[in-house]
């Protein structure tokens, strides 16, 4: 399942926005620092409206939709890699999810206190990758002279050596080092430190109501710092998401488009998260029930089967598949079959986005 941690400085809107996409969650939101020191874990559905399409077709009892579960963070200051503000603790958070969302404050609001004292997301996201680069040099710093040592007995030491002497001079120049170009065997090599600064990053935008549609020059300097670190950007308004948990599902569409955005918060973050991690999703259907799964992209058949269960991995005899397009077309399994658009495809097949599959195995 994929894990999504929100990081951020204090009061950036991290909590208020995790409550908002979490619609159960519980996480305190107040207007003081570290008002969040345990991880807030909450589970979302991921938004996937073929989903009732295929319920409909296969007349199914249940829906079952994919799973994202966001980690609320308590929020970073400066020295935490020194571990100011409990930063140890909350540093150590960090290493457990897949992806980092970096809540950035891009609104004016003299009610909320910044703990900067004025509202800088070049700044702030400054603060915060600064520390991430510094836990990660002192990791490697620990590491490096174990790996050397390694290297002179086992081979395949050898490549997590030659990755973290190319990594540690781009962080000294305050990179990430996800921007360090790896080998296969390099990336396996050093995959067990868990470097924070190589785990993907989405910039979350929090701005006000008024400028959810065309964001604003705060904004715009997010972007341009994404773009050259090869990450992406989500314009988000936490004050917005906590409004629409209150709305009456109906309600909610008309109430964005008055906004003049088409999709929530949850929606945009969930949708550029799958993008930026290469992941794909693939529907089982039936009488029982229609059922979401998520997979990397360039997956087989075979493996697809397995993130289901191993054992349909191990016993894996063929797959019958039929893309989502072609079945809504056909309005039924049987349709499809009598257009020969149903298929029976080996365990090398690539899934592709939006496959209805049925796995056939023995163990």
């Amino acid at each position: 399942m994929l894990r999504a941690g929100n990081v951020g400085l204090p009061n950036v809107g991290k909590s208020t926005l995790f409550n908002a996409v979490v619609a159960n969650a519980v996480a305190q939101a107040a207007n003081f620092p570290f008002c969040t020191i345990e991880p807030n874990v909450g589970m979302v559905s991921v938004p996937d409206e073929r989903l009732d399409v295929l319920a409909k077709i296969s007349n199914s009892e249940a829906i079952l939709p994919a799973r994202v579960e966001f980690v609320d963070i308590a929020g970073l200051v400066k020295g935490a890699s020194k571990g100011e503000g409990l930063g140890n603790q909350f540093l150590a958070n960090i290493r457990e999810v897949d992806a980092i969302v970096h809540v950035v404050r891009c609104f004016e609001n003299d009610d909320i206190i910044h703990v900067a004292g004025s509202v800088d997301p070049m700044r702030d996201i400054e603060i915060i990758n600064l520390e991430l680069i510094y836990a990660d040099m002192g990791q490697i710093e620990r590491r490096i002279e174990r790996a050397r040592k390694d290297a002179r007995q086992k081979r395949e030491a050898q490549f997590e050596v030659d990755a973290l002497e190319r990594i540690m001079p781009v962080l000294d120049e305050g990179k990430p080092a996800r921007l360090v170009p790896l080998s296969p065997d390099e990336e396996e090599a050093v995959k067990t430190l868990g470097l924070l600064t190589k785990k993907p990053v989405i910039y979350a935008a929090n701005v006000s109501e008024d400028d959810l549609a065309k964001g604003n020059p705060w904004v715009e300097q997010v972007r341009a710092h994404a773009a050259a670190e090869g990450s992406q950007v989500v314009v988000i308004s936490a004050q917005v998401e906590s409004e629409l948990v209150e709305l009456p599902e109906a309600d909610r569409a008309e109430f964005l488009e008055s906004l003049g955005v088409s999709e929530g918060g949850l929606q945009s973050l969930i949708r550029t998260t799958y993008d930026l991690l290469g992941l794909q999703t693939y529907f089982t259907t039936g009488p029982k029930e229609t059922r979401a799964w998520t997979i990397h992209k360039g997956m087989t058949a075979s493996q697809a089967a397995g993130v289901i269960h191993s054992d349909f991995e191990r016993g894996f005899i063929r797959a019958e598949t039929v893309s989502f397009t072609d079945l809504v077309a056909c309005g039924s399994i049987q349709g499809a079959k009598d257009k020969g658009l149903y298929r029976s495809e080996g365990r090398d097949y690539v899934v592709q986005e939006g496959d209805v599959m049925l796995f056939r195995f023995n163990v």
